[in-house]
């Protein structure tokens, strides 16, 4: 567990809603989870009560069922094989359907998350392990998924058939560690041992990763969002660096979109390494032009629109001094809802800048994700409605400029038949579900009225 707990603080900024270990010794599990960061829900005291050797750990960001305590993972459940810890990164287009089968036969739900599905699933699962019921279970599962399961003394990670959420493997002195990203290695002395493979069911055991089995291959579709903005910069997926990825297409924009101005500024943190490379290829100097916050969580991310306006508010704050009467690139990693853009501008200009010219290191993003990111009605989406000369106008820039579609592939140097694009062209690598299937309230009661908050956490010990 403490290793677990270390390697959440590297995964903190996918997730801010809640944080919650689960902790196994071959016989129970000692499950903690609530709402809040990671050093908000583990204090010393009780971080020491998760024994165990095995442990599987989760930060939240909600993009299926509300902010709540019950929907906290990782979600245990009992099983054959004694009580089933499962924590899941993205999002099931099939939760609703499989929901009602499973309840049909017997299962009680506690919650409204797609992840109590998938541990139901694996629980139900006629079979002799749970190895043999993540094999059976994998094929009934639609969409995006990475998943790291515990039961017993078997820890376990398996991935979607095409890969969309990121899954590595690593390893350290004496441990084996899967994560999202490989930053979470960096933190625990590990390094990177490569991917688990799209369909892939991965054991971790004392001797070492053993591959189960695998679904058949399908068409690869890594999530580009995880470049343009979900991912730390300094983690590597699919062997690209983040940082140097983002710098990449910093440099195309500028060359797509060059702007009359004096200086880069980018908006920290996601947009750095873009206005980096946008300056280096422009000639133009980079300024720290905004100061963030560094006690305000990621304002996408937010649970709701108003809490993303209020952090828009308090995050950023422009350097007078070094805005005041120049004409600025302002370099961002997109524009999703617009909240943070038109606001940004307005910042800039009181603090006297001459000119703002925006610059989004992304294609516009047109289409709604089901996939993990919390954009999943097209009506949010600014650049659905807009084009971008209104979007320019809505957000008062002198100037608007998109990556193109084109510059995005070519700096990621992957082939495009292995991204998920769907946020940006409309195609999905599954069948594309209604809102109603994989939506944020996919599995809440009718009326997308949430379901009533838990009573905050405690330690929870579950025996065999």
């Amino acid at each position: 567990a403490p290793l677990v707990h270390l390697a959440l603080y590297a995964l903190q900024h996918r997730g801010q809603e809640s944080a919650g270990i689960a902790a196994g010794d071959g016989d129970g599990v000692v499950l903690h989870r609530d709402l809040g960061l990671v050093a908000q829900v583990f204090p010393p005291a009780v971080l020491a009560r998760l024994r165990g050797w095995l442990a599987v750990g989760h930060v939240r960001y909600a993009t299926m069922g509300s902010a709540t305590v019950a929907n906290a993972q990782p979600i245990v459940v009992a099983s054959p094989w004694g009580p089933l810890a499962v924590a899941h990164n993205g999002n099931l287009i099939n939760a609703p359907a499989l929901r009602r089968a499973l309840e049909a036969d017997g299962a009680r739900f506690t919650s409204t998350s797609d992840t109590e599905v998938i541990a139901h699933l694996l629980a139900r699962t006629a079979a002799a392990s749970l190895e043999e019921a993540a094999l059976r279970a994998l094929p009934h599962l639609d969409g995006a998924f990475t998943v790291a399961a515990l039961a017993g003394g078997t820890l376990l990670g398996f991935r979607d058939r095409h890969g969309i959420r990121p899954l590595l493997l690593g390893g350290g002195p004496g441990f084996w560690i899967l994560a999202s990203e490989s930053c979470a290695f960096d933190q625990v002395g590990a390094v990177a041992l490569g991917e688990v493979e799209p369909g892939e069911v991965l054991a971790l055991t004392p001797a070492g990763p053993r591959t189960i089995g695998a679904l058949p291959p399908a068409r690869r579709a890594h999530c580009v969002f995880e470049y343009i903005y979900f991912a730390r910069p300094d983690s590597t997926l699919y062997h690209r660096n983040v940082h140097q990825v983002r710098r990449r297409m910093g440099r195309q924009l500028a060359r797509e979109h060059p702007a009359p101005a004096d200086i880069v500024v980018p908006v920290p943190d996601s947009g750095t390494s873009a206005a980096m490379g946008y300056a280096e290829a422009a000639g133009l100097p980079l300024e720290v032009g905004l100061i963030k916050n560094r006690y305000v969580g990621r304002t996408f991310i937010q649970a709701d629109a108003g809490a993303r306006q209020a952090g828009v508010r308090i995050k950023l704050n422009p350097v007078r001094e070094v805005v005041a009467g120049r004409r600025v690139v302002l370099v961002d990693d997109s524009i999703v809802r617009g909240t943070t853009s038109g606001r940004l501008v307005a910042l800039l200009r009181q603090a006297g800048a001459r000119e703002v010219h925006v610059r989004i290191s992304s294609p516009p993003i047109r289409h709604p994700c089901f996939y993990g990111i919390d954009t999943s009605s097209r009506g949010e989406l600014v650049a659905a409605r807009l084009p971008v000369e209104e979007i320019r106008a809505a957000i008062g820039a002198d100037s608007l400029g998109y990556l193109s579609q084109a510059g995005l592939v070519a700096a990621l140097d992957l082939p495009p038949g292995d991204l998920c694009m769907a946020c940006l062209d409309g195609r999905y690598p599954t069948r594309v579900p209604t809102e109603a299937e994989a939506g944020r309230h996919a599995l809440e009661p009718q009326g997308h009225e949430a379901a009533p908050p838990a009573a905050r956490a405690s330690l929870t010990e579950v025996g065999a």
